[in-house]
């Protein structure tokens, strides 16, 4: 029997990089040889698209770009080649795609722009679509749907490009509404790049400016001071939830541009709260699931504070996907270790194609 073709595409343009390669040389070594033949397929910082026929250790240490088989790959969007255009020596081939796996992080990879492409090839992918990938990408459209959905999260302000004139003004109107401190963030960011805590309103209309340099939408919310929940959900039309782990810091604030560290490294499996309160969270995680249309996977980040308000804080459609990464070890504590999990994500994107194609 033929092997599936899966093309893991990692890489990318976004301040993840470094992450998005870290994930993909693990998914890469656990995909199921005896069912899949991988193609690799790399994006450089730079936005070149590269056929990658070399080993996932030269993935993890940032080297593969530099491996002489590397030629140009362009995933066609025209559904007659469903796969890529490989261009070696000015001689174009094709290679087939049965399934696709976006290892990808943060702008021009999770944001529904690689999904669009692969949605127009009519190729089927892991995670989630073009429009929840987008939706949960964008702060401002997370809150407008979780607030209709009656899904609470931080208070919160939009500025739009517009309002940078008076930039001032709009500051004090949001100040005045909710105080201090606030929490500002680029509307579109896979990371923690240009967020800010803003004490008093030098800081904010300051904040507010460093957030406009990474995106052309700023979000403002009121800082939560709380506990840092974790849910992992899976799945398509009947999603379900995690056990909830919490994000205990040893001492040292997490830097998500160190891809040799992961937030897996401080989550506690499971979170010391009652049963009746871990079930609230996992029915508040899938709820918000189906509400933004993720499907596939995804990680849903939680604040709980200490008068027990429960506030969803970010989505993550595409979390990182390391052995020691917060969903994969929250799948772990479900008994789905990491060979099984990445079998099965593939497995369900195949069967759930359908639906679309």
């Amino acid at each position: 029997m033929a092997k599936i073709k899966a093309a893991v595409i990692f890489g990318g343009t976004s301040r993840e990089y470094r992450l998005s390669l870290a994930s993909a040389s693990e998914v890469i070594r656990n995909i199921p040889t005896d069912e899949y033949e991988v193609i690799c397929i790399g994006i450089t910082k730079k936005g070149r698209w590269l056929y990658f026929p070399g080993d996932p250790d030269e993935i993890a240490d940032g080297s593969w770009e530099m491996n002489p088989d590397c030629v140009s790959a362009i995933l066609s969007p025209d559904p007659i080649h469903r796969g890529i255009v490989i261009i070696e020596n000015g001689e174009a081939s094709f290679r087939k795609i049965d399934v696709a796996f976006p290892v990808l992080m943060g702008k021009t990879g999770a944001d529904g722009t690689v999904q669009g492409l692969l949605d127009m090839a009519g190729i089927p992918y892991t995670g989630c679509g073009l429009l929840a990938a987008a939706s949960c990408m964008d702060k401002s459209h997370t809150h407008m749907v979780l607030d209709d959905f009656g899904i609470r999260t931080a208070e919160w302000k939009l500025i739009t490009q517009r309002e940078l004139s008076m930039i001032d003004q709009r500051c004090e109107e949001i100040a005045g509404k909710m105080g201090f401190p606030l929490m500002v963030k680029p509307a579109n960011s896979g990371s923690n790049a240009g967020t800010s805590i803003a004490e008093n309103m030098g800081q904010l209309v300051s904040a507010v400016k460093i957030a406009f340099s990474n995106d052309n939408k700023v979000v403002v919310e009121k800082y939560i001071k709380g506990r840092k929940l974790e849910a992992a959900v899976m799945g398509y039309d009947t999603p379900f939830s995690s056990e909830i782990g919490e994000i205990v810091p040893n001492g040292t604030d997490y830097d998500p541009t160190d891809f040799s560290v992961s937030s897996g490294d401080d989550l506690v499996i499971p979170a010391d709260l009652s049963a009746d309160v871990k079930k609230m969270i996992r029915e508040t995680a899938v709820n918000a699931y189906k509400a933004l249309g993720c499907k596939g996977y995804a990680r849903i980040d939680f604040f709980y504070t200490e008068e027990g308000q429960l506030l969803l804080n970010k989505i993550g459609t595409s979390p990182g996907l390391r052995s020691n990464s917060v969903f994969t070890k929250l799948m772990a504590h479900l008994g789905m270790e990491y060979s099984y999990l990445i079998g099965k994500i593939m497995e369900q994107a195949i069967e759930n194609s359908d639906k679309l194609y």
